[in-house]
């Protein structure tokens, strides 16, 4: 396998490599100088901490990726190096010579013979709920017939795709919050008779992002997961749990950096007109509200009874009386919105579904 494209220079900015890091199936690059010897490894792990420590997207990678990462050299076994892929859950190794250059890298699709990294996944095994109770009405007409949940993604609908996601974890308990077309929702599920546990919180009126929650009062203990109905996040769920968990969080919320190019020259001015200068074409960068979160059970005394609340509030509720909110960063790619056209479109061709 060619692993050009898993080699970056140190003088990658942060933002570069992580462009680099989506594109990658190796879930790692490797850093090296220009002669190509290594100086050090970077993952979605290494960048995560580097955003949480507010640093700067468009330093360089080489202050930014691990500088000790696991290498072999030529005399390697295959039996060695699978055996520390599986206790260090690493996707690729790079093989050195005796100079630090980079000569080989050994990928544990082609080590384990296509046996993915997923069927050794920590088992999660908390609830999770699923908030289906909108009417989609940015997704009409489609919607004006079948509640947004069905609406198909391939051969699927986004609700089995979203659940899919969590089975991996061995999650088995869903609560599903329901109030348009709920009738159709749960007639389709009976029908696909799943061997997972389906809970249905019915709202008789619309209650907010937050407010059904209400009902798991008596329900749930401690962790659950929170997601809207018109999302897929591709993240290690053991490791967000982890994530949140370790940090005594009350609530965390999952981010996804979102990049936006402005096409113009933008002007910075100063003393009622002075131009300072003219920034072409300026990329912007922001933490952004995915719909996905971990909640502890001990927050859902904050929510009111049977009125319209919305995670924010909850957020807000958590924050004034001391509690501890918390923000676990994804790349850009590894969220997907299905909740209007343009998002869906999106969503089939990153799916590579076909209309």
């Amino acid at each position: 396998m060619s692993f050009s494209s898993f080699l970056i220079p140190a003088d990658f900015a942060v933002k570069q490599a992580m462009r680099q890091l989506e594109s990658s199936a190796g879930k790692i690059l490797f850093v090296v100088d220009k002669h190509q010897k290594l100086i050090g490894s970077v993952t979605d792990g290494d960048i995560r901490r580097w955003i949480l420590n507010k640093g700067d997207l468009d330093h360089s990678i080489d202050q930014v990726c691990n500088l000790s990462p696991f290498t072999v050299t030529p005399g390697y076994t295959k039996a060695f190096v699978k055996g520390v892929m599986k206790k260090e859950k690493i996707h690729c190794i790079p093989v050195l010579d005796d100079s630090k250059t980079v000569i080989e890298l050994l990928f544990w699709d082609v080590l384990f013979e296509g046996i993915s990294p997923q069927k050794i996944r920590k088992s999660l095994e908390i609830p999770v709920v699923i908030m289906a109770g909108g009417m989609g009405s940015r997704l009409a007409p489609f919607t004006t017939i079948l509640p947004k949940p069905l609406i198909p993604l391939g051969d699927k609908s986004i609700l089995e795709k979203i659940i899919d996601q969590f089975l991996d974890y061995h999650c088995q308990h869903f609560y599903i919050s329901v109030n348009y077309k709920s009738k159709i929702i749960k007639s389709y599920f009976e029908e696909l008779n799943p061997p997972y546990s389906l809970t249905y919180l019915y709202e008789d009126s619309p209650l907010g992002t937050a407010g059904c929650l209400q009902f798991l009062k008596e329900k749930v203990s401690g962790s659950f997961l929170v997601t809207n109905c018109d999302i897929l996040v591709e993240v290690d769920y053991a490791k967000l749990l982890q994530f949140h968990q370790k940090n005594k969080s009350d609530i965390t919320l999952v981010g996804s950096m979102k990049h936006y190019a402005i096409p113009y020259g933008v002007c910075e001015i100063e003393n009622g007109g002075k131009l300072v200068r003219i920034n072409e074409k300026p990329e912007m960068s922001f933490l952004v509200n995915t719909g996905m979160y971990i909640v502890e059970s001990r927050v859902l005394d904050m929510i009111p009874s049977k009125e319209v609340f919305h995670m924010t509030h909850l957020i807000e509720k958590v924050t004034a009386l001391g509690g501890k909110v918390d923000v676990y960063p994804i790349t850009e790619n590894a969220w997907t919105d299905i909740g209007e056209w343009t998002e869906y479109k999106h969503a089939l061709k990153h799916l590579k579904i076909d209309l």
